[in-house]
């Protein structure tokens, strides 16, 4: 008999959303190692309407991935669902896929609760009706899913307090750390410039104007200190940028191979990630693997992702930061040991994860 067959549902590559993109492209080339399943890959090519009638303009391009989302998508995999005997959704956004496969035989990966906000706490994320109504058929498939997988147990508790899926099937499932992401010779010098990396997307709760800000005052008493963002900034980011007189400082980087990310993770002298919330926090661990000193706000899913191998700092608070990094780029001892670094992103492996998510599917009835 052939192994059974799990269909890996991926984001639209036109989305670009690296890190989704990674956690699917990890997952399939692991399942595909094993011999007890088959994969499919499924990624439909996203088709553009409203954005060409209307150019580069913000209503068309979100017109556009509502009609691929909700219509495209859904009828792309109805062929799948005839050939395949499990579907994993990688990106919980993507929910409202649940609505067109088995639901005894789907699951779906939760990397943070943002996608239902508007939902579950509208004080903090009001939206219009017709967005609303969107989310309730994504929060309608998601609720249907046979398991749902989680990277961290914060994310976890949020689900189970606010009622939206049965502990029991819920499944932890650690993201991994991508080969390319290792460390450079441990005795390799010192790049001629000191560097702060901060590696993300620029949405309000990554907190870039916090980075911004904690930069400008790190660069009084540095003055040969730069920053490198991997990620595009956000307009105000930009004014803020030219507001704070930094523009010949920051060098700025956007879909860039995971190769040459691991070069910039070894180039850093400091790995910033000042959000305000996070559901894993993949900066984090791919920077410890890379030998990185790391220094991340005091967010329970960080601490519980970086245990002692990261520095932390009070969240939203530019003062705390400046002091802790004036301390690591000043004494390199302060700084948690590069064995310390390694030994906890070891921890974490795709293989792992890909491991948890086969031996969950095979659990299930076909």
């Amino acid at each position: 008999m052939s192994p059974p067959r799990i269909a890996v549902l991926m984001d639209y590559a036109a989305e670009e959303w690296p890190s989704m993109d990674l956690c699917g492209e990890m997952l399939a080339e692991q399942l595909e190692r094993r011999s007890d399943v088959a994969v499919e890959r499924v990624q439909p090519e996203f088709r553009e309407r409203a954005g060409v009638l209307l150019g580069e303009r913000k209503l068309g391009k979100n017109a556009d991935r509502v009609f691929n989302r909700y219509y495209d998508y859904p009828r792309a995999l109805r062929p799948v669902v005839e050939r395949c005997d499990y579907f994993h959704v990688v990106d919980h956004s993507y929910s409202q896929l649940a609505l067109t496969t088995p639901p005894a035989r789907t699951g779906i990966y939760c990397h943070d609760l943002d996608t239902f906000r508007c939902l579950l706490e509208p004080e903090r994320d009001p939206r219009p009706a017709w967005f609303r109504r969107l989310v309730r058929s994504t929060l309608r498939g998601f609720t249907r899913a046979a398991r749902v997988f989680f990277s961290t147990h914060a994310v976890r508790d949020e689900l189970i307090r606010h009622a939206l899926v049965p502990p029991e099937r819920l499944v932890h499932a650690p993201f991994g750390v991508a080969p390319e992401l290792t460390p450079g010779p441990a005795d390799a010098p010192a790049p001629e410039r000191r560097t702060l990396l901060h590696v993300g997307s620029s949405i309000p709760r990554k907190r870039v104007d916090l980075l911004l800000r904690i930069f400008a005052e790190l660069r009084q008493r540095f003055t040969d200190l730069r920053l490198v963002k991997v990620g595009a900034f956000a307009p105000e980011h930009e004014a803020l940028i030219a507001e704070l007189e930094l523009g010949e400082a920051v060098e700025r980087h956007e879909r860039i191979s995971r190769q040459e990310l691991a070069q910039l993770y070894r180039q850093a002298t400091l790995v910033l990630q000042p959000s305000d919330a996070e559901g894993f926090g993949l900066p984090l661990i791919e920077g410890l693997a890379c030998g990185a000193v790391v220094v991340a706000s005091a967010l329970a899913v960080h601490e519980e992702v970086g245990g002692k191998a990261v520095v932390y700092c009070t969240p939203g608070q530019v003062a705390p930061w400046v002091d802790a990094c004036t301390n690591l780029l000043e004494v390199e001892s302060a700084a948690p040991s590069r064995r310390a670094r390694l030994a906890r992103a070891a921890a974490y492996s795709w293989e792992r994860h890909a491991e948890v998510i086969a031996r969950t599917y095979l659990e299930l009835p076909k």
